[in-house]
């Protein structure tokens, strides 16, 4: 542990002791649910964080102070109602039980939502200028709903307080009430509450004296502030300064959180939660100019993943604390493994930013590698427990998500594991997301389940396509196949598959197929496969059409991730075309004419290309699945009622002997969707095997 000791100091903040110098900072789970209240499965979230060892945990971000401010579209907490105070109860006793300590965001989101549900709200900004991102409209907020909205600020703190919380952070970042006062590009008022500086810092300077009188000097009181809001005119790093020492100097606040990075727009939304395209930690200077001129603990957390990260960040004195917030969604028990000496061990966030691209979509938060996180309350463990039953012979065919996960988790549980894979690595569809140039972290998947794997003992066969005959001659008591699929490019003739003209993503990807100069690359899946075989391709030299049939292309790709897509694709000029079909290939010389059907006029229209790439999605690969089927005792099916019900499957119960086996299929040879959904399966399935 001394390699760490920086991470396990600890730290007042105010009058409360932290036990380490780790944070999971705020941020919107979806996870609230009766009108907001922080239910089972929101307690045993961040319960599951500090019984894993983490100091701080920062909850609910973006939760409303005010009925005005609508909480329902990412079912944050509610804290403008006394009903909270007995959920906060719960959530506190759950998290105070394991040593950890637990505050919440609270704020106003003003302009920064959506007005068409739940209460169908009025919403407020300080001007009545619009947010790009939510696209809605706004009114410009009146004297006399500046003084109730201070006043409910002052009351969701109580409600904090008296529900046992240790603190309230107040949000003044990603543009909502507070700093869309401070910022010019929104504040064009002329009265009080606008033009000056003073007058701009005014809402949040009124807001801390009405919390601060409300809670009293003991309880903790932070704000959280953006480093810059990147915006030619908007806040800079040395606005922020002087807004962080002007806040500081009141006495009035126990510590800063600071990230880089406004977040209105499209563009600068992606800063705010770096994805894997981004360096390590890229903002950490916008947070240590914040630290230069502050009296109180500094917290950042932007893309700190790792220990080693957080050591040197916290040795060097840039930060008082470090958050780790998609660290602890891929591990929970991260500080724990730290603490024990069990670095390889940690399930590394990769940066995929499955977590926070859910929620901008309204769904829940969950993790692309780790099916546990947030279904804590559904009884799906972090820590596999041993098998008090008979110890089983499980045959595993694939080594993608699917298969890895359920070699882990039946090895876990201590039975004899065989995985057999028919390439020379693991990974599957990972290792060739890997090979594309913003997507390189995911092969931080593969390398977890690889170290784990070898822990477990699993016999792991590399280079070995296992047929029925194979699988038989192991005489398995289970046989899981996840043996994936096969690019889907043959589904209209009319493509050409069969005679080669128009080749696959996985093709390029995987060098199989060199790449064209002229390349005309139809994406109808329009998730990461088709933009990043352009990417990919465009990094190669290519002149690359990305076209798509749907709305634009990357349409099915998060908020924070398709715009690193598009930085990535504009400089090289990759022409990005939506609304057309590929309808027909046909070669004509040396080239290939690719025809293009409009979707809503029906025209055709052509493009002269050296080479064809279709993203078609996958096709499941069935054969090996039919071939085991009628020979298996529960005939390769699932019991699904128990399987949504994460209870163990009714066919375990059936006495396996000689021959017999039980045979269930994963990932995409069932039924092709995503890495999370393959790993979730597994981990349901095989849990109680």
């Amino acid at each position: 542990m001394s390699q760490f000791d920086a991470i396990f100091q600890p730290i007042e903040i105010g009058k409360l002791t932290i036990r380490n110098r780790v944070v999971s900072t705020a941020h919107a789970e979806v996870h609230a649910t009766d009108g907001g209240m922080t239910t089972d499965r929101y307690v045993k979230y961040y319960e599951e964080k500090a019984k894993g060892g983490c100091g701080l945990c920062i909850c609910g971000g973006s939760s409303v102070v005010s009925i005005d401010s609508p909480q329902a579209w990412w079912s944050s907490v509610n804290l403008s109602t006394d009903r909270i105070i007995p959920h906060f109860q719960n959530l506190a006793d759950a998290v105070h039980k394991h040593g950890g300590k637990i505050m919440i965001q609270i704020t106003h989101m003003g302009r920064r939502s959506r007005w068409d549900g739940y209460n169908w709200s009025t919403l407020l900004s300080p001007s009545g200028i619009r947010e790009p991102v939510h696209r809605s409209t706004c009114k410009t907020i009146e004297p006399e709903e500046i003084e109730r909205i201070i006043g409910d600020y002052a009351q969701a703190a109580r409600r904090a307080k008296e529900g046992g919380l240790d603190g309230v952070e107040l949000s003044a970042v990603h543009q909502h009430l507070i700093d869309q006062f401070w910022s010019p590009r929104v504040n064009k008022r002329t009265d009080e509450w606008g033009g000056s500086f003073e007058n701009r810092m005014r809402f949040g300077m009124e807001v801390l004296k009405a919390v601060r009188e409300e809670v009293g000097p003991d309880f903790v009181v932070g704000m959280r502030i953006c480093g810059d809001e990147f915006h030619p005119d908007g806040l800079t790093h040395e606005d922020m300064k002087q807004i962080a020492a002007y806040y500081d100097a009141t006495g009035l606040l126990d510590f800063f959180g600071v990230i880089g990075s406004g977040c209105d727009t499209h563009n600068t939304l992606a800063n705010v939660i770096p994805n894997m395209s981004f360096p390590p930690e890229p903002f950490l200077h916008l947070a240590s100019g914040i630290k230069e001129v502050v009296k109180v603990p500094v917290i950042h957390a932007q893309n700190i993943k790792d220990p080693n990260q957080a050591q040197r960040i916290l040795e060097g004195g840039y930060v008082d604390m470090v958050g780790m917030t998609r660290a602890h969604i891929a591990d929970p028990h991260i500080i724990a493994k730290i603490k024990m000496g069990q670095i390889d061990q940690i399930r590394q966030c990769v940066g995929a930013n499955y977590c926070i691209d859910r929620q901008y979509q309204g769904l829940d938060v969950l993790c692309i590698q780790n099916a546990a996180t947030s279904r804590e309350y559904m009884g799906l463990p972090h820590i596999i427990e041993k098998t008090e039953g008979v110890i089983r012979k499980v045959v595993v065919v694939g080594g993608g998500p699917a298969g890895m996960e359920a070699a882990r988790v039946a090895a876990e549980r201590g039975h004899s594991v065989v995985l057999f894979e028919g390439q020379a690595q693991l990974g599957g569809q990972i290792t060739l997301a890997a090979k594309a140039p913003q997507r390189d972290q995911m092969a931080g998947i593969t390398r977890w389940y690889q170290l784990e794997l070898a822990r477990l003992n699993v016999d792991v066969r590399l280079n070995s396509f296992a047929d029925e005959h194979t699988i038989k001659a192991e005489q398995p008591d289970i046989v899981i196949l996840a043996v994936g699929g096969k690019p889907f490019i043959d589904q209209f003739p009319e493509w050409g598959a069969e005679e080669g003209l128009v080749v696959s993503s996985w093709d390029i990807l995987d060098g199989k197929v060199e790449p064209g100069k002229n390349v005309l690359v139809y994406d109808t899946i329009c998730e990461f496969s088709g933009m990043s075989v352009a990417d990919y391709l465009s990094e190669k030299g290519s002149q690359v059409e990305l076209v798509t049939d749907d709305i634009k292309p990357g349409a099915a790709v998060g908020g924070t991730t398709f715009p690193t897509y598009y930085r990535s694709l504009y400089p090289k000029e990759v022409i990005m075309t939506s609304d057309l079909a590929l309808h027909k290939v046909y070669r004509e010389g040396e080239q290939l004419i690719a025809v293009l059907e409009n979707e809503y006029t029906g025209q055709l229209e052509e493009r002269v290309v050296d080479q064809v790439v279709v993203e078609n999605g996958v096709r499941p690969d069935e054969a090996l699945y039919y071939a085991l089927k009628p020979q298996s005792l529960n005939k390769g099916q699932v019991d699904i009622e128990a399987l949504y019900a994460i209870e163990a499957q009714p066919s375990l119960q059936t006495s396996t002997q000689g021959d017999d086996f039980l045979l269930f299929r994963l990932g995409d040879c069932t039924a092709p969707r995503n890495t999370h959904a393959a790993i979730y399966d597994a981990l349901r399935l095989c849990k109680d095997f």
